[in-house]
């Protein structure tokens, strides 16, 4: 038990899942005062799961970058179980609503991309460090919102956030990435950090 609390102390969890929650909170704030319907609009619901990865990103690394690699903890089991939570935080904000006067869903919406973008986060702390790895679910998920959807495979795949809950390229697509993201980050940990870097 002791182990658990000086990690969560040491990968700052606390504070990123009171952050996720502050974020989750917000946004179903906004559509309860701004909208008339009941039902949260995709893009919302799917820029409410970018922003409550992008809250939980900064715990997937810890300050000692020698600690990761230590051989005298099991490394991976507790990387993927680390993963695994934030995708059950994530989930767990989102469905909540589902019982309130503005609802995020539906629910394999926000299954879905959540663990599509922990995926790609997870392959970007594995390569490029936490710090930079929310770059490209950012980019990838205002290019979903933006481009308009063309219902054609290809399109289905590369532009899965936004897809119709029963698209099977996307929920295919989100499925890779989410195992991908986990292989590479329980497998690799979090990549080193540039001693400048690593000193702030």
């Amino acid at each position: 038990m002791r182990w658990l609390v000086l990690y969560l102390r040491s990968r700052r969890i606390p504070l990123a899942v009171a952050a996720a929650g502050g974020v989750a909170a917000l946004m179903w704030s906004l559509w309860s005062l701004f909208s008339n319907s009941r039902d949260a609009g995709a893009p919302m619901v799917i820029l409410t799961v970018l922003l409550l990865v992008a809250a939980l990103t900064a715990s997937l690394a810890g300050p000692d970058d020698a600690l990761e690699r230590t051989a005298a903890l099991s490394w991976p089991p507790r990387r993927a179980a680390h993963l695994l939570a934030a995708l059950a935080v994530v989930v767990l904000l989102l469905l909540v609503t589902l019982v309130t006067g503005a609802r995020f869903g539906p629910a394999w919406l926000v299954i879905r991309d959540a663990a599509g973008l922990l995926g790609v986060t997870a392959l970007g702390t594995a390569t490029v460090g936490a710090a930079r790895a929310w770059f490209v679910p950012l980019g990838w998920t205002m290019a979903s919102l933006i481009l308009p959807l063309m219902g054609m495979g290809s399109s289905e795949v590369l532009l899965w956030q936004s897809q119709a809950v029963d698209s099977k390229p996307a929920a295919i697509t989100a499925a890779v990435l989410a195992l991908g993201g986990l292989l590479a980050y329980a497998i690799a940990g979090p990549a080193r950090r540039a001693p400048a870097e690593a000193a702030l």
